[in-house]
């Protein structure tokens, strides 16, 4: 039993006293089975509360100096709940990072200068930013997309990127294509993410609409909510 009382000391306080509250709801049953029984369950409840500690979930909000902060613990109700993770992944196939989160800021002159320059909504950058790395400058999907806003190596060099893995180049690449997508579509922003993730040809091969692959009709109103989180955010300043 005393590896069971170490795991227990090793969950935070919330979650200790979830523990806690498992143990009482269920404290009549335990009495009426037999040692082995008792421990099956007793660790069923305690790896149970371990893997809620390990659903992450990633809150936002937007400061009085506009600068917006990410976090897994928010400690006050200006936090709003973004995105929930492990269960969502990047689009690069990872985990979300709470710690890169966190440390997103870096990353806001970049994207207000990419943005400036495109006539591209901030918010909108970093929805996909959010989704497509995780704010993850070295990530790499199996596909062979990179970096920030997971450029292919075919649409970096069409937008003059000399290193994927740089934010400045990889944030501005991603801001023109999405621009040049937004004006290919009609300014409908839905069709130009849909195209940013699956590619122009499949938006026009599926008559301007947004294809039928499962990737796409999930990542588009993926993207979508959250930057309409963020707009709201931002007004809400």
């Amino acid at each position: 039993m005393r590896w069971l009382e170490t795991r227990f000391h090793e969950l935070r306080p919330t979650l200790r006293r979830r523990f806690r509250a498992s143990l009482r709801r269920t404290q009549k049953r335990l009495n009426a089975l037999t040692m082995p029984y008792r421990l099956a369950l007793l660790t069923m409840i305690l790896f149970g509360s371990a893997a809620a500690e390990a659903a992450v979930k990633i809150y936002s909000y937007v400061d009085a100096d506009g600068q917006r902060h990410y976090t897994d613990m928010p400690d006050n109700s200006r936090y709003r709940l973004l995105l929930m993770s492990p269960h969502e992944m990047t689009q690069s196939g990872q985990h979300y990072d709470a710690v890169l989160l966190a440390r997103s800021i870096q990353y806001d002159p970049i994207i207000e200068r990419a943005a400036a320059s495109t006539s591209v909504e901030s918010n909108l950058l970093r929805a996909v930013i959010v989704v497509e790395s995780g704010f993850n400058s070295h990530a790499l999907s199996k596909r062979g997309a990179v970096g920030l806003m997971q450029l292919m190596p075919a649409t970096a060099m069409r937008f003059g990127v000399r290193d994927l893995y740089d934010p400045r180049q990889n944030v501005r690449a991603g801001a023109q294509y999405l621009k040049f997508l937004i004006e290919r579509f009609g300014h409908d922003i839905r069709l130009a993410l849909a195209a940013y993730n699956a590619g122009e040809e499949a938006v026009d091969r599926n008559g301007g609409q947004i294809p039928p692959f499962t990737e796409t009709q999930a990542y588009v109103p993926r993207v979508m909510r959250i930057f309409r989180m963020l707009e709201e955010q931002a007004r809400a300043t």
